[in-house]
């Protein structure tokens, strides 16, 4: 039974799963050291050259799994010590060339950074080369080649550079925290913190309090998460973790749909806001846009403040594939309402420390929301969700909707707009591939969740999104 698509996601899990078993156990503080002993018994190695660099490694990822460094702002983390597999970056002469006299990359370098050995092979001095890449260019045989780390190829928004320790570090003003870099590392060299430890303290305390309730609200993504079981059982597994109950936030994507729809009728131009990182790549690389953001709070958001507002002691946990998430929710503006996220590996984790095998337990039923508010998982399903607003609204308005899928899209989308020549009005923004069904804690990735996603909002009860919406009236 597969649960995750690499074997780096596992090892991430099993260490979440160690932590989460303590912390319910109240043996965490006792047995924090012995953890990594406990994931890599013995004295043989599994993943690295020595057992001992294999369980500092582990310590690190602990660290992570309790909530990380406390300094540092960003929910993504770079483990420096199991950063140190991957050869240089940058521009690099490889066996191809063949010392020919024409010289072309020496010609068209600015900085004097090719030289020539007695055979005429080129190499480049680093500490003249900018990494322009002209070099690269020129060269008849494709001899000089670019050698980008994962992450740095990951990371579509230029955060991740290569410290003098050779190691990858994050730019925290550029960082979306979309996660990319996380799910790209085929060393596991950069992780999100995790924040499980909280919700279990929560729940500990709503069982010793009936007034203490703890809400999940889960993302509709989560229909094509955990395959191996019915998602009817992965809710009744939540509430037997001690959830008090799960609504999916999927109406809170209702809500979000009607008062962007109408946000969009009254400005005439609109970007969503339900995509975090979306939203903080426009506010670092395209400011003058900012003003064009939606003023509506995501999904997530909007839900949990109808919840608080419900239940004045109420604790809200958010569970879903992303780890933007996780930054949003230290916002400001968003730490009234939203007190923990978590992610589906999160998720898994949690129910495995405790034991539960979910395809043995009973179906719950998850059914708030309409179609609409459940493709929001997916890449152009927002656009669709607004285009049912404006016709359920009875609203005039032409909408020349630009569904982005993956940051690189929602660049173009936005520098066409920076320069007036974006024939849309409405972007929607998402910044991993194929949408939130794309995220970095996603236990799987791939096609068929988009095809998962459109299947689960076919099952809702409610067919229109002003149904879902008037049962919050």
């Amino acid at each position: 039974m597969r649960k995750f698509d690499t074997k780096v996601q596992h090892l991430k899990y099993k260490v979440l799963r160690e932590v989460a078993r303590q912390a319910w156990n109240d043996t965490l503080l006792e047995n924090i050291f012995d953890i990594p002993k406990m994931i890599v018994p013995g004295n043989t190695p599994t993943m690295r050259c020595c057992v001992y660099k294999e369980r500092a490694i582990l310590s690190e990822r602990v660290k992570i799994a309790m909530g990380g460094d406390k300094e540092n702002p960003n929910v993504i983390e770079v483990i420096e010590s199991a950063c140190d597999e991957c050869p240089a970056a940058g521009y690099e002469v490889t066996d191809s060339c063949r010392g020919c006299l024409a010289h072309r990359c020496e010609d068209v370098c600015k900085r004097g950074a090719i030289s020539f050995d007695h055979n005429h092979v080129a190499h480049i001095d680093k500490s003249k080369c900018v990494e322009c890449g002209a070099c690269a260019k020129v060269c008849p045989y494709s001899a000089i080649v670019n050698r980008k780390r994962p992450c740095q190829v990951a990371c579509k928004v230029k955060a991740i550079s290569i410290n003098e320790r050779n190691a990858a570090a994050i730019d925290n003003e550029k960082c979306t925290a979309c996660g990319a870099c996380v799910y790209q590392c085929p060393f596991g060299a950069i992780s999100d913190k995790s924040y499980i430890l909280n919700v279990i303290d929560h729940i500990k305390k709503s069982e010793n309090n009936t007034k203490y309730k703890v809400y999940a609200i889960v993302a509709p993504s989560i229909s094509s998460q955990f395959t191996y079981a019915k998602l009817g059982q992965v809710i009744t597994g939540l509430k037997k973790l001690g959830f008090f109950t799960v609504i999916e936030a999927a109406l809170g994507a209702d809500m979000v749909a009607i008062d962007e729809t109408c946000e969009l009728v009254e400005k005439g131009f609109l970007t969503s806001s339900c995509c975090p990182a979306f939203v903080k790549y426009i506010k670092s690389a395209f400011p003058a846009l900012e003003e064009l953001i939606s003023h509506n709070p995501s999904p997530m958001v909007a839900l949990a403040k109808y919840i608080k507002k419900s239940d004045e002691n109420a604790k809200v946990v958010f569970i879903g594939p992303c780890t933007a998430k996780k930054a949003e929710a230290q916002l400001e503006e968003v730490k009234p309402f939203v007190d923990t996220v978590l992610t589906f590996e999160e998720l898994q984790a949690l129910f495995d420390s405790k034991d539960f095998d979910i395809t043995n337990l009973e179906e719950d039923v998850l059914d708030n929301a309409s179609y609409f508010g459940r493709i929001f998982a997916r890449s152009g399903g927002l656009s669709d969700a607004v285009a049912q607003g404006l016709k359920e609204l009875k609203l005039d308005f032409d909408l020349k909707a630009i569904p982005c899928d993956g940051i690189e899209e929602c660049k173009i989308a936005l520098l066409k707009k920076s320069k007036n020549v974006l024939d849309a009005n409405f972007i929607e923004g998402m910044a991993c591939i194929g949408g939130c069904i794309g995220g970095a804690g996603c236990l799987t990735h791939g096609e068929k969740n988009k095809a998962e996603v459109d299947k689960y909002g076919r099952e809702a009860f409610e067919k229109t999104i002003s149904d879902a919406v008037s049962v919050l009236k």
